[in-house]
């Protein structure tokens, strides 16, 4: 039975202005970095990508190396493309990104022309796409020119390969170098992927003011610091959560102290009517310069956690504060 989306699908989401562009993204998008590749079940990652379209998340977020292994979630959302979801394909934002290893030898990592081009050719054989909407270089490379990676990047959009360009994981001031080398060759860098959440605020240190600046769009990732913003630690490491199972979470992080800042955050989203996910989401979306939330999701109801987070994004001064002061146990 081919997928037929909700009709009211636009109606159910707000969807922000992207810095200075023309382009608004849904306040929350979807990413398929884990739970998506070829070791996955279909039918569940399927589910989760149509649950986010017919909610109105209308932007999907990949990169060449998400799986596992690399390279499998773009072929495996690009199957379900052809399948009959591409029948919506303009109504979708696509983005992919460079940056970290693909390939074994001195071509298949960093950001050199040579990597950058030959791996956006490979994504977009995989997705069996013409274009991406948006690609990133996925982090700063110490040894390429920064003017090499950021000409490759305007190159392409020249070529017609991508219609918009990113950076990722870029600090404040090396960021503001790359947006300043796009603006004048005439391919604005339209946004900024950081890692941002209540437990990793770098971003307030100087990005978010960069961003605001110069009007580049900002989508914050790992927004519930790989599932400890949720209600899942709350008693310990259960079976099958990701500290227990994935080396992007070390269960050493979950310490007592850890795990006493997460109840009582747990609590104040209570007292908000929320769930502490819905709570950590909202607390991102509170600012205006956070364009989008990328969320990830191996189930369902982690879409429907996020979605939910917007009926609520208001905070309190007092709020506002009591987080902090919470957050301040951890240190």
């Amino acid at each position: 039975m081919s997928y037929v989306p909700a009709p009211d699908r636009y109606s159910k989401i707000p969807y922000r202005r992207c810095g200075n562009s023309g382009l608004v993204l849904p306040a929350i998008s979807l990413g398929l970095w884990q739970n998506f590749g070829h070791v996955d079940l279909r039918s569940t990652y399927e589910k989760i990508l149509y649950t986010a379209f017919d909610l109105g998340i209308t932007h999907f977020d990949l990169a060449n190396n998400y799986g596992p292994p690399p390279g499998s979630a773009e072929s495996n959302f690009g199957d379900i493309l052809q399948k009959g979801f591409g029948a919506y394909r303009d109504e979708m934002i696509i983005s992919t990104k460079a940056g970290f290893t693909m390939w074994e030898g001195p071509y298949g990592d960093w950001g050199s022309k040579k990597y950058l081009v030959a791996s956006l050719n490979q994504s977009l054989k995989r997705m069996q796409l013409d274009y991406v909407d948006i690609f990133y270089h996925h982090r700063p490379d110490p040894n390429t020119p920064l003017e090499e990676t950021m000409t490759t990047l305007d190159l392409m959009v020249r070529q017609g390969k991508a219609l918009y360009v990113g950076i990722s994981n870029y600090p404040a001031a090396l960021a503001q170098k790359a947006i300043d080398m796009l603006k004048q060759m005439g391919t604005p860098c339209l946004i900024h992927q950081p890692k941002y959440s209540m437990f990793v605020r770098t971003p307030e240190e100087g990005l978010l003011d960069v961003l605001g600046k110069n009007q580049v769009g900002c989508i914050a990732f790992s927004p519930l610091a790989q599932g400890l913003l949720t209600d899942k630690y709350l008693k310990g490491i259960p079976e099958q959560s990701r500290a227990s199972r994935h080396p992007s979470l070390n269960p050493s992080q979950i310490t007592p102290k850890m795990i006493g800042v997460i109840g009582k955050l747990n609590e104040l989203a209570k007292a908000r009517g929320q769930k502490l996910a819905e709570m950590a989401v909202a607390w991102l979306l509170r600012d205006e310069r956070v364009t989008s939330v990328l969320i990830g999701a191996s189930k369902e109801q982690h879409v429907l956690d996020a979605y939910n987070a917007l009926n609520n994004t208001q905070f309190t001064g007092a709020e506002l504060e009591e987080i902090d002061r919470i957050l301040a146990e951890m240190n």
